[in-house]
């Protein structure tokens, strides 16, 4: 994970998102990154931590979140 996680922070580098601009590409990995929060693995990147906090600030991240939350949530009433 660490080898993955340091080819990411590489290609991160000073730049705000993955490929210039805000993308659905960033969504996705901003989705699966956060994952890793509660374990410690993005400490040793703070470039990381700080792009995934910039993913979740995005209002498309939060209305893409609050929908998959919404169906889980529908999901586990039924």
């Amino acid at each position: 994970m660490g080898t993955r996680l340091g080819e990411l922070s590489a290609r991160l580098g000073d730049a705000d998102w993955l490929d210039g601009a805000f993308s659905a590409g960033d969504l996705m990995m901003v989705t699966v990154l956060r994952r890793l929060d509660t374990s410690g693995l993005l400490d040793e990147y703070p470039d990381i931590a700080a792009y995934v906090a910039r993913g979740e600030a995005r209002p498309a991240f939060r209305r893409a979140f609050e929908a998959q939350l919404a169906v889980f949530t529908a999901a586990s009433r039924s």
